[in-house]
C-alpha cells in the first residue's frame, strides 16, 4: 500500500472562461468540482493507475464532507483522512480558453488545534506499518507545527518506509534536515531552498542539506534529478497546452509508483514525466489522459548529465 498525507486538503474547483480578463465580468463554461490537496491527487492518480493507496490528513466542515464524498468515488483510494472541526479550504482554478493559462487562488485552511494534531499523528503511526511507501505533500494549515513534516519523515524512516516530501519554505527547509528519501521541489521552491536559481547547482546543494535524491519540476522544461546514481534531465517531446494545476502531483505519482515497482531512475523520470505531461491533457487535477499517457511514455526524452558539470 501507498500512503499519501495531505494535512491541508482541499476541495478543487476549476473554472472555464472564453478570456480572462481584469475587472471584467465572466461567463463560466463549465465547471469541474474535485477532492484535492497536492498528497489527494497523488493517490488518485496512483490509483487511476491500478496501485493500492491510501490517502490520510485532515478534512472538516461542510467542504470537508464534500472532499470524502468525492474521494469515495474515486475507486481505488481508501480514504483514512481524520476529521476536524475546521472547515476544509477551497482552491479556485481560473482556465483561460483563450491563452491556455490558469490562475490559482488558494485558501489558508482550517486552524487545527493541538488534541486535532496529535489524533493525526496516532493515525499515522496505525497506518505505516501497511506502507510501502509515503508521500508527504503540500502545505501546512494553521496551527500545524512548522516542523511537522520532518517529524513525519522520522516517523517513516524508523519504521523502514521510504519517504517523498512534496512541499516548499520553512516546512521544507525543515523537513530536508530529516533526510527524505526524495524531495520534490519546483524551481521557484528550490531557488528559495538553496538561493540559487541555476537548476543544477540549486540540486546539487539540496542533496547536501539532507535529501538522498532531489527531482525538481521545471515547467516545460520537464525534470531533473540529483541522486546518489547520477544526474538526469527529462522532458516531454513538446509544450502542451492545457491546465497546468496538478502536473507536478502526477509527476510525483510517477516518482512513487516507479519507486514501488523497483525501477531506476532513468524509469522513474519517464513515467513521471509521462504522467504530468498526461495530467496537463486531464480537465482538472488528480487527472491525466491515460491515451496521452501511454503514448508519452515512449517518446519522454531522458537523458544522463555528467554530475560535474
Amino acid at each position: 500500500m501507498i500512503l499519501t498525507v495531505t494535512l491541508n486538503t482541499a476541495l478543487d474547483i476549476t473554472y472555464r472562461v472564453r478570456s480572462l480578463r481584469p475587472h471584467a465580468e465572466h461567463r463560466v463554461s463549465e465547471v469541474v468540482e474535485r477532492p484535492g490537496g497536492k498528497g489527494v491527487n497523488v493517490a488518485r492518480v496512483l490509483a487511476a493507475l491500478g496501485y493500492e493507496v491510501t490517502a490520510t490528513g485532515l478534512a472538516g466542515g461542510p467542504t470537508g464532507r464534500l472532499l470524502r464524498d468525492g474521494l469515495a468515488a474515486s475507486a481505488g483510494v481508501t480514504d483514512a483522512l481524520v476529521t476536524v472541526t475546521g472547515a476544509t479550504r477551497r482552491t479556485v482554478a481560473v482556465m483561460d480558453e483563450l491563452t491556455g493559462d490558469t490562475t490559482q487562488l488558494n485558501e489558508p485552511g482550517p486552524h487545527i488545534t493541538p488534541a486535532e494534531w496529535s489524533g493525526f499523528l496516532r493515525a499515522y503511526d496505525a497506518l505505516l506499518p501497511d506502507a510501502s511507501a509515503v508521500a508527504l505533500c503540500g502545505s501546512l494549515p494553521p496551527g500545524v507545527p512548522v516542523g511537522a513534516y520532518a517529524g513525519l519523515i522520522r516517523v517513516a524512516r524508523s519504521a523502514g518506509v521510504p519517504v517523498l516530501l512534496d512541499t516548499g519554505g520553512e516546512p521544507l527547509r525543515r523537513g530536508i534536515a530529516a533526510r527524505p528519501d526524495i524531495i520534490k521541489p519546483n524551481a521557484s521552491e528550490l531557488a528559495e531552498l538553496t538561493g540559487s536559481h541555476e537548476p543544477a547547482r540549486a540540486t546539487r546543494d539540496a542533496r547536501r542539506r539532507g535529501a538522498q535524491a532531489v527531482v525538481a519540476s521545471l515547467g516545460p522544461d520537464g525534470l531533473l534529478a540529483e541522486t546518489p546514481e547520477g544526474r538526469w534531465r527529462a522532458a516531454p517531446p513538446g509544450r502542451l497546452r492545457g491546465n497546468p494545476a496538478g502536473a507536478g502531483d502526477a509527476a510525483v505519482a510517477g516518482v512513487l509508483s516507479a519507486l514501488v515497482d523497483g525501477r531506476p531512475w532513468p524509469d522513474r523520470l519517464a513515467r513521471a514525466t509521462a504522467l504530468s505531461a498526461a495530467a496537463v491533457l486531464a480537465p482538472a487535477a488528480g487527472e491525466f489522459d491515460p491515451a496521452a499517457y501511454e503514448r508519452l511514455l515512449d517518446e519522454a526524452a531522458v537523458t544522463e548529465e555528467d554530475p560535474a558539470a
